[in-house]
């Protein structure tokens, strides 16, 4: 039996956050080695939000907030068509380049330095292959 619409895109949102915790993890202990140590929290969210060293996790910090918007929506419920597209662009999203440009440059390098983002890319694409729209 196959789940709600709107279950399969909470467990994509979850999935997809848990990856986003590693990158995050990651990165600020790279940023903290090489340029500059981060002081407080509020500090490290005024570097996420503007500094152009976390400026390519936006891409999947926007995904997982109009996710969080949709789930929210009370008014339209989420349709079979709509999991359908988020999982498709986090598919698309989740595929590292040494090549690229952007998410899937820096997303190929987290990869290459830190097993514990290796590790989170694994689960999220197992999570993700085994997610399907009702």
């Amino acid at each position: 039996m196959q789940q709600p619409p709107a279950e399969t895109l909470f467990h994509l949102r979850n999935t997809l956050l848990g990856l986003h915790k590693e990158l995050l993890d990651s990165e600020r202990a790279i940023y903290e080695r090489d340029v500059a140590k981060i002081d407080s929290p509020g500090q490290f969210l005024t570097l996420l939000l503007g500094d152009p060293w976390f400026a390519y996790l936006r891409e999947l910090s926007g995904l997982v907030a109009q996710i969080d918007e949709k789930l929210d929506d009370k008014e339209e419920p989420v349709t079979t068509a709509e999991v359908e597209a988020y999982l498709k662009r986090a598919r698309a999203l989740l595929v590292p380049s040494e090549f690229g440009q952007g998410f899937e440059k820096r997303y190929f390098e987290a990869l290459q330095r830190d097993p514990n983002v290796i590790m989170a890319h694994a689960a999220a694409t197992r999570a993700i292959a085994g997610l399907q729209a009702a």
